[in-house]
């Protein structure tokens, strides 16, 4: 393992703009996390997190990097083409910093992706410069009284002649006060209704300065190196051509863009979640208890065993609807919004039980295993950007009813391109983003297409046949609803019907996983061992009894897991060597 240099500040120059179609892997740049004398390693960032700052080194290897590019579309200049390639990119910055991914990550992203979804193309070749160049973008989306629901926002924009008047107060904005670029969510009309917000894209150099100011920083106990802060606008008077789109359009825009942020977002975070696992599993190694390691032990095996489980259940539900994006656009926004709810969510629970296996070591703010509880309270922290859980249930409730009577049961499977991992995707394209998915659930369909293939099996067969008793009891407890639980407003057994919802399209992405690599080199990923496993753990949550002979491939994966620690290897679905 290697130890990254020291890095030095400096703006993108000629030879930066030649590296930036083919940079040296993040994960080498980063070096090994774990070498004391690694100005990037674990210990350079529990120490700034210890401060309440971003690591300044951390920074200067990103804009060494030319991490910006990854957000600006092949077509202005830049590296973005593929959703799930973003996301793997990014696993190894949150693995180190969820801040600093946060910060140069899902900032960057979040804002920008508004802008490729609708703008003009001077707006898109100006922010596309200011990335490329290390600049920042900020996305002032939430108001402090409204939270997530931006609908309700009080900020406004008002048309007076040839300029835009911005007037209001936007809150708890990551990188506000460093940013180059702003994108601001305002209210341009009193009607009600969906036409009622513009989008702005700012340009903070030029703003009037006194018609602005910068509110103080937000400190929080998770994420503590953010900088969170908010901005109060004053009649501040902006070019009437910095609305970005067209007037009225901003809210169908977000409801396009952000599918993109809510699937790359939780696929990167599984960085986070590989070193959870990896520090336990250090720990879990090296400890000797009764004369023998805490891994031998039967009940810490088996935490560490679900942990890889659901680790791998993540990672191919995350990356099946990154690569949504580009097959099944037109499906996305109800797949998306169910990754973004339940990926945190499996992340949160496997975190608290890894906890307790590395016991009172997982609060120590120093010493080897830090950064566990740096990364325990910087989870729950993360998962709330730009979309919570509960904002991501109301997002799938409403389509429920529909897939359910016109989709379930019936629908084609997915084509083999959204699960190969090594099939070629096109480019991105925000314009074929839909707002809903439509009458069509073809990730859904996978789990039933796969059951009869499955049913002679005398594992698999009989979980996959609790899975598809599950879709047949959803489809009716979903035609069931009340026309009020059929929205946003909806009582808890919606947001329940949702989180079922979500378990099933994990566990069918998960069989398109292993369904369509027969030819992929990892025997591992090839063998029905994982998948057993990792259905045995969806089928848990949804409430099902153990099938018997399940529990068997606990040892087959446990040497996998153990394997993999030992190499140097990363703990997700392609298992590459670590820096």
């Amino acid at each position: 393992m290697t130890t990254a240099p020291e890095l030095k500040a400096t703006d993108l120059t000629a030879s930066l703009y030649s590296r930036l179609q083919d940079p040296v892997p993040l994960e080498s740049l980063l070096g090994d996390p774990t070498a004391e004398d690694n100005p990037l390693g674990f210990a350079a960032f529990v120490a700034a997190d210890e401060r309440g700052d971003l690591l300044a080194t951390g920074e200067r290897a990103l804009d060494s990097f030319g991490l910006g590019a990854e957000f600006v579309p092949r077509a202005l200049g830049g590296r973005l083409g593929r959703a799930d390639r973003l996301a793997r990119v990014l696993r190894p910055l949150f693995r180190r910093d969820v801040a600093l991914g946060l910060g140069h990550g899902a900032s960057n992203l979040v804002g920008s992706v508004n802008v490729w979804s609708a703008s003009s193309p001077e707006q898109r070749r100006w922010l596309a410069d200011v990335l490329l160049r290390n600049g920042r973008i900020a996305a002032a989306y939430t108001d402090m009284s409204t939270g997530n629901d931006v609908t309700h926002t009080g900020f406004r924009a008002e048309l007076r002649g040839a300029e835009l008047v911005l007037n209001g107060r936007k809150e708890i904005i990551n990188n506000i006060a460093r940013a180059e670029a702003v994108t601001v969510l305002a209210r341009t009309s009193d009607a009600p209704g969906s036409r009622s917000h513009s989008m702005v894209l700012m340009d903070t150099a030029s703003a009037p300065r006194d018609r602005l100011r910068f509110l103080p920083r937000y400190r929080t106990s998770g994420v503590r190196g953010m900088y969170l802060g908010g901005v109060e606008f004053r009649d501040c008077a902006l070019p009437v051509d910095t609305v970005a789109g067209e007037f009225g359009e901003a809210m169908e825009t977000v409801l396009r863009a952000f599918q993109v942020t809510r699937a790359v977002l939780p696929s990167a975070a599984v960085g986070t979640l590989d070193q959870q696992l990896r520090t336990v599993m250090d720990f879990a190694t090296q400890r000797r208890l009764y004369q023998r390691t805490v891994a031998e032990l039967p009940h810490a095996r088996s935490v560490l065993t679900w942990a890889f489980l659901d680790l791998l259940i993540a990672d191919c539900f995350a990356t099946t609807v990154c690569r949504a994006l580009h097959v099944l656009p037109r499906q996305t926004s109800v797949y998306a919004a169910a990754v973004k709810f339940l990926v945190p969510l499996l992340m949160r629970d496997t975190v608290h039980e890894l906890s307790v296996v590395l016991g009172a070591r997982s609060f120590l703010r120093e010493g080897p295993h830090a950064v566990f509880q740096k990364h325990m309270r910087d989870l729950p922290v993360a998962s709330l950007v730009h979309a919570g859980g509960t904002v991501c249930q109301a997002t799938i409730i409403p389509q429920l009813p529909r897939l359910a009577r016109m989709s379930w049961l019936s629908d084609a499977p997915a084509p083999a391109e959204l699960f190969h991992l090594d099939l070629p995707l096109p480019d991105l394209d925000f314009e074929r983003l839909a707002i809903t998915a439509g009458r069509q659930d073809p990730l859904m369909a996978t789990l039933t297409d796969v059951e009869p293939e499955l049913r002679a099996d005398p594992v698999l067969g009989p979980l996959v046949s609790q899975l598809h008793d599950e879709l047949r009891d959803l489809k009716r407890d979903c035609g069931e609803l009340s026309p009020r639980d059929r929205t946003p407003l909806a009582g808890p057994v919606s947001f329940q019907l949702a989180e079922r919802y979500a378990m099933l399209l994990a566990a069918a992405a998960c069989l398109g996983i292993w369904r369509h690599n027969a030819d992929n080199p990892s025997s591992f990923l090839r063998d029905i061992g994982w998948l057993t496993g990792a259905l045995s753990r969806l089928t848990a949550r949804l409430g099902y009894p153990p099938v018997l002979g399940a529990e068997g491939v606990q040892p087959e994966i446990y040497r996998e897991l153990a394997h993999r620690h030992a190499t140097g290897r990363g703990f997700d679905l392609t298992g590459r060597r670590l820096a």
